[in-house]
């Protein structure tokens, strides 16, 4: 009867792991929204602080940070709006996925690649594609 409890008790434990590793992770979401809030005010020391050592490592400062998320990540500079969607356990880390739509009313899905440094989340890179099966 004991080794029943017990099994059970491991039983709920891993059911309530599963279940948290799709859910939003509010620490994640926040260091993402800080750095969008840091785009829109054009600051971009603080954006780049979001950042893993491994990208601030290839961009090497602030400015040239921002003007690669400018050109290449237009919807992610100055978002219409934005919405949280799922978040993904990877074998890289976990991925936050977030809804964008561009100044055009278009509709980008971007996968945002976390990395824990020190305990507090970095962005260790974006990958968007196009939105596809959400209404606008």
């Amino acid at each position: 009867m004991r080794i029943l409890s017990i099994l059970a008790m491991l039983l709920l434990a891993v059911q309530i792991t599963v279940a948290k590793a799709g859910e939003p992770d509010d620490s994640i979401q926040a260091v993402i929204a800080d750095q969008l809030s840091a785009f829109q005010s054009n600051d971009l020391d603080r954006a780049f602080s979001h950042a893993s050592p491994g990208i601030q490592q290839i961009f090497q400062t602030p400015r040239r940070f921002g003007e690669m998320v400018e050109s290449g990540y237009p919807m992610v500079w100055r978002p219409a709006s934005y919405r949280w969607l799922k978040i993904v356990q990877t074998d890289f880390g976990p991925v936050q996925v977030v809804l964008f739509e561009d100044s055009r009313g278009r509709l980008h899905e971007a996968g945002y690649l976390m990395e824990q440094v020190n305990g507090v989340w970095r962005i260790n890179g974006v990958k968007l594609r196009p939105a596809e099966g959400y209404g606008a």
